[in-house]
């Protein structure tokens, strides 16, 4: 395996909610900042392009949705991007410039429907692949739709395979085997959870998968959302909404960088590659230490289509 010791960023930092191109042009910025430290792997948050609407209601209750709600969904949805699209084209030319792998959160539309995403790029600028979310959580429903198998693979890297799984996909013990049954080096954990039991978690996946994991948060403040948006904590300007917490992991459940809390900040790791065959010796959850005449696992990875057309 080439470049065993990749240099790795985390960033936790917020969009500029409702306003993609900026945000993009944040993430630029934050990426390069990356780079220029010796980053080779740059990893963002769930729900960076697009905005995390935390707070928020759209103005749903049991039977009754408000105008205004929908005002707001329509303004998310125009915030949306589609892959592939020119959002798109605009990212693999910052990995391009960069010179590094990167994942990031976004905010999907597919026809009428959002979805949680997160996009791989390589360093060429090259589009890898893209994972839905497919279990959004609690209110997260109304907003956004359930992704389906087919993007639930890991891609290539000069370091192993990246996989991804998004905030509260982590607490899914199947799709966590899935991604450990591809063998994947580096887990990236984009999120939104800023809890203090998210740390458990992470130190469990990294132990339970001996794999990396890089855990991207969001840091936000009331402020960086539009002056009309309407949210229950109030209009503070001040107010933090998504407080951060970004930590790095290795195999072994030490943690390499962070949890910082209370601010925007780049996390960087070097990561010692073996680690993964050092923590593989006695436990491989998807090999030696599996029991398949006991336990398994079926995945369906074929595409959902509600609409299939045959000529």
């Amino acid at each position: 395996m080439s470049d065993a010791r990749p240099r790795v960023a985390v960033v936790q930092a917020a969009p500029i909610a409702f306003e993609t191109s900026h945000t993009i042009a944040k993430l630029e910025q934050l990426t390069l900042d990356a780079a220029d430290q010796g980053a080779e792997l740059v990893v963002f948050p769930e729900a960076f392009v697009g905005g995390y609407p935390k707070g928020a209601d759209f103005g749903a209750r049991v039977g009754l949705r408000r105008a205004e709600g929908r005002a707001w969904f329509s303004r998310y949805f125009d915030g949306a991007i589609e892959l592939p699209g020119p959002e798109l084209e605009r990212l693999g030319r910052i990995a391009q410039e960069a010179r590094v792998y990167l994942v990031a959160g976004v905010i999907e539309r597919a026809g009428g429907t959002l979805y949680c995403t997160a996009i791989h790029l390589d360093r060429d600028g090259r589009y890898l692949g893209k994972h839905r979310k497919v279990m959004p959580t609690a209110m997260e429903r109304l907003i956004w739709g359930f992704g389906d198998g087919s993007t639930l693979a890991a891609v290539e890297s000069p370091w192993g395979r990246i996989g991804t799984a998004i905030c509260w996909e982590n607490y899914m013990p199947a799709l966590r085997l899935n991604l450990y049954s591809q063998q994947v080096a580096i887990y990236c954990a984009p999120t939104v959870d800023d809890r203090e039991v998210w740390q458990a978690s992470m130190r469990h996946i990294a132990v339970e998968g001996r794999c990396f994991v890089l855990a991207a948060a969001q840091f936000t403040r009331r402020s960086d959302y539009p002056a009309d948006y309407e949210c229950i904590q109030g209009d503070d300007p001040e107010c933090i909404l998504i407080r951060g917490g970004s930590v790095i992991v290795d195999p072994f459940g030490e943690v390499l960088a962070g949890p910082v809390y209370g601010e925007e900040t780049i996390l960087f790791a070097e990561l010692d590659l073996s680690r993964i065959a050092q923590g593989k010796y006695d436990l491989d959850v998807s090999g030696h230490y599996a029991r398949p005449d006991i336990f398994s696992l079926a995945v369906n990875r074929s595409p959902q289509d509600p609409v299939r057309s045959s000529d």
